[in-house]
């Protein structure tokens, strides 16, 4: 929200400077963003020409002497067509900065005459788009002063950073009436329009709509025998400080009520409206050519205002381009209109439209203010328009029923810790508008039509807070817990950190993608459901909610291949949705490596050979990193099983899933199914992880937190080879598993070091070597004890995989 200082004490009485006002605004909560000062103008003063000849080499510039009112004329270069002797201007010396067309004057040398500095044009000093000629000012302008004091363009801009609860402050009126409630001058109100109405306003208006919250009121009045050309100086200049382009009197005025007054405006040109006016929903497939020159096409769900050619406005969001007023209008409907708030977001975010009319209406206006907003702009016309207005025709609007908040006083200190007396609570509430009833500890409290955000007595505590001053509250510390070293984070809290540490540790980066993804990636990676599908999403190709993190990485790791960087590894620990019931969703950390991004590190074989490194990534470099995440949240590995393939989006034969017993699935892993990869239009090495951090047990509590005594054992560790001939089907984990069984006091650890299929071992058959290693804990182990290891090992394995000993 911008709005300059001037337009500001023009509804504030105040004799406070830029300074002061700026902090005020800061500390009752409508933060200071941004202040231009207007220092870039300051260099540019009011210059006489003293004399204008013909250049030398050029038929088409002059050569100036320039009397700045300070010392000797200078010579300037112009090839305005107006520069003559005796003209009055603004003139910019060397080393002025000139924004209008972004450049840094120096003496210049043109065609062999010597420029020193420069006259300027209105549009080089941002005033207008006037470029035809310099500025010529009247014969009493005074030479050697600033002009940007002359010409008013000296008058700072404020910049504030407005919350979407607070729809009174899109308005210069309502932060003057914050400013005045906290102590900061007087808020001044205009008298009430008055001027004499002839005749009704033939354009009648029908609301034809099934719910009466669309359009809560509208009220319309026809102005004949206007005089549409530009907005006076003053206007202008104040809309250009803001931003905005002044484009004829009529639009202006309903621009500058916009900001003025927070009530948006709309202007019809009466001899092309045809009949009456109808408020509508909008037919499937209408089309409406917008003031922005684009066509829109429009549904049930857009409210629009028509008459009998068709849609002439999106109802609160841009008029048509049809209706439109220009320099040949002569009669106008003024509109002034109420919308709902929810159809506006919607409609302006599925059209793609942001207005200053969708900004404020998407927020909510002050709906008491229709009709006197309308009175005002009316009075605006006739006053830089001339005409003759008819009676307004209102229809729909039923009256605003306050808000009753029950208000109990210790509220402010129970809430804020503030010590703020009845009546200065009282004071501020009633300054902001707010209209105070009962006496007491405790009263009830009508809330203004302007303030649509407070609902309870929360909200009013909030009004007390930033007006008595927010930095009055003493800064005090966290109460201590009752524990020493108690636990702050939740569990999934800690495992989410924790996860993250153990990824970017092996060399992965965090991304953060979109939660919303394409339908068809939804239904690719197990979801797409109706229950998922966003009712308004922000793109078409966000249409759905996530049901896997591997979407959006592998997207991610396609666009840096796409810009040369073909060897990522990304991770992200986030939120996935099953269904749209809290419990179904779930808390994920899922990694993605591509081309040779392994831990050994990435680049051609030839240069990273020696490290391991230089091969693309595959299915085990997937598999460590699911591991290294179970691992670092702090659950027992011993626990872990493996089984061989994954969802269908993994190769089927370069997949596992992780569990832990029999039901617990912690993830999975594995290189991408090649119609995957076809389908995300994604291509190269690629691997990828899901581990399900929310569905990990928790962990049994503990009597103590003391770590027991390190026991080490005095005897020699031991490491015995044994090879299994087993059915192909048969995983290597069952064989590990069954061999650690045989012997859990003794055998500490049981490795795979190698897999063999061929002839030699049968058909359908492998060979599968493990290392067993065995740890003896109170004394050392004879021959008979190794070979009753060995049977009992051997035994296991038979019993459990069906696996006999390799001979």
């Amino acid at each position: 929200m911008k709005f300059t200082l001037s337009w500001l004490k023009e509804h504030l009485d105040t004799d406070a400077g830029l300074d002061e006002i700026c902090t005020r605004l800061t500390e009752i909560g409508l933060e200071v963003e941004d202040v231009d000062d207007k220092a870039a103008f300051k260099p540019f003063v009011i210059a006489r020409v003293v004399s204008a000849e013909k250049h030398p080499q050029a038929d088409r510039l002059k050569v100036l002497m320039v009397d700045t009112g300070s010392g000797a004329p200078v010579q300037v270069v112009c090839g305005a067509p107006n520069a003559r002797a005796g003209l009055i201007g603004a003139f910019a010396a060397p080393g002025t900065y000139v924004p209008g067309i972004d450049v840094t004057l120096a003496v210049g040398n043109i065609r062999g005459v010597e420029s020193h500095g420069m006259m300027c044009s209105e549009k080089e000093l941002q005033i207008s788009d006037s470029h035809d000629g310099i500025i010529d000012l009247p014969e009493d302008a005074p030479v050697g002063q600033s002009y940007a004091a002359y010409a008013h363009l000296d008058d700072p801009v404020i910049e504030i950073n407005l919350t979407p609860n607070r729809p009174d402050c899109t308005s210069i009126h309502g932060i003057a009436r914050d400013l005045a409630a906290s102590g900061l001058g007087a808020l001044m109100t205009r008298p009430a329009p008055s001027f004499a109405i002839e005749a009704e306003t033939p354009v009648k208006l029908t609301l034809d709509l099934d719910d009466p919250k669309l359009c809560p009121g509208f009220a319309l009045r026809l102005v004949r025998g206007v005089r549409n050309g530009p907005s006076p100086r003053w206007m202008q200049q104040r809309l250009i400080a803001i931003g905005l382009r002044p484009i004829n009197a009529l639009v202006d005025i309903t621009n500058y009520m916009t900001f003025d007054q927070g009530r948006p405006m709309h202007v019809f040109d009466a001899a092309k409206v045809k009949g009456n006016l109808t408020v509508r929903r909008a037919k499937e497939g209408e089309t409406v050519m917008a003031l922005d020159q684009r066509e829109y096409k429009l549904g049930p769900n857009n409210v629009v205002i028509a008459d009998e050619n068709g849609i002439e406005s999106i109802g609160g969001i841009m008029g048509g381009e049809h209706s439109g007023c220009d320099e040949n209008t002569v009669d106008v409907l003024i509109e002034s209109a109420l919308w709902d708030p929810m159809n506006i977001a919607k409609s302006g975010r599925s059209l793609g439209i942001i207005t200053d009319a969708r900004y404020r209406f998407e927020r909510g206006v002050d709906p008491e203010y229709m009709v006197p907003g309308l009175e005002r702009t009316t009075e605006l016309v006739l006053e830089l328009c001339g005409g003759t207005p008819a009676k307004a025709e209102v229809v729909g609007y039923k009256g605003y029923e306050p808000k009753i908040v029950d208000f109990p006083y210790s509220e402010v200190k129970r809430l804020t810790g503030l010590d703020v007396s009845n009546e200065e609570s009282n004071t501020i509430l009633t300054r902001l508008g707010f209209t105070v009833s009962g006496s007491g500890e405790r009263v009830s409290v009508a809330v203004p039509s302007w303030r649509p955000d407070v609902d309870g007595k929360a909200d009013l505590v909030e009004e007390v807070m930033r007006i008595h001053g927010v930095d009055n509250i003493k800064p005090a510390p966290l109460e201590s817990h009752a524990t020493v070293n108690g636990k702050i984070l939740t569990t999934l809290q800690i495992r989410s950190r924790l996860a993250k540490r153990a990824l970017a540790a092996r060399g992965m980066l965090e991304a953060v993608t979109w939660s919303f993804i394409p339908e068809d990636q939804a239904k690719l990676f197990g979801g797409g459901s109706p229950a998922l599908k966003l009712a308004n999403p922000i793109a078409a190709e966000m249409s759905d909610m996530r049901p896997s993190l591997l979407p959006g990485l592998l997207s991610a790791a396609q666009r840096n291949a796409d810009k040369g960087y073909g060897d990522v590894a990304l991770f992200e620990v986030s939120g996935t949705y099953e269904n749209d019931r809290p419990d179904g969703q779930r808390r994920v950390a899922g990694g993605i490596r591509r081309g040779t991004a392994s831990l050994a590190g990435a680049g051609r074989a030839w240069s990273n050979a020696a490290k391991g490194g230089g091969k693309p990534v595959d299915v085990f470099d997937a598999k460590a990193d699911a591991l290294a995440v179970i691992e670092a949240c702090g659950l027992p590995m011993g626990n872990i099983q493996i089984e061989q393939g994954g969802p269908e989006w993994y190769h089927p034969g370069r997949s596992g899933t992780i569990k832990m017993g029999p039901k617990v699935v912690l993830g999975c892993f594995g290189e991408f199914h090649p119609l995957t990869l076809e389908s995300l239009d994604v291509s190269g090495a690629l691997c990828g992880f899901e581990v399900y951090v929310d569905a990990m047990p928790e962990a049994k509590r503990k009597a103590t937190r003391t770590k027991p005594a390190l026991e080490l054992s005095p005897f020699q560790l031991v490491r015995r080879d044994f090879a299994f001939v087993v059915d192909k089907t048969v995983e290597a984990g069952a064989i590990v598993k069954a061999a650690a069984g045989a012997d859990r006091k003794l055998v500490t650890g049981v490795n795979v070091f190698d897999i063999f299929e061929g002839a030699s071992v049968g058909d359908g058959k492998k060979s599968v070597a493990i290392e067993v290693q065995i740890q003896p804990a109170e004394r050392t182990l004879t021959d008979e004890d190794f070979e009753a290891l060995t049977q009992k090992i051997v035994a296991s394995v038979m019993k459990f995989t069906g696996g006999v000993l390799r001979s």
